[in-house]
């Protein structure tokens, strides 16, 4: 059995948390955790939550600078 790389939640990518929370979901619905581990997997679920919301509004605030960007250009012209 290999290792898995563990990873520093804050560097995960969005799409790499976004399919690990997939994975804890399945694994508790399919009730495939051990109840000791448990609260590991919601703790890491709760982190992995917290990395993709923080990602979503750093990518929102981006989108929002950009077409403000853009509209101050057309509206100098």
């Amino acid at each position: 059995m290999t290792a898995k790389k563990k990873e520093p939640t804050e560097q995960i990518r969005f799409g790499e948390a976004i399919e690990e929370l997939e994975s804890i979901l399945h694994r508790v619905e399919a009730e495939e955790i051990d109840i000791d581990d448990l609260a590991a997997e919601l703790k890491k679920a709760a982190e992995l939550l917290d990395v993709c919301r923080s990602k979503i509004r750093k990518a929102e605030l981006e989108v929002t600078q950009i077409v403000q960007a853009l509209d101050e250009d057309e509206a100098e012209e």
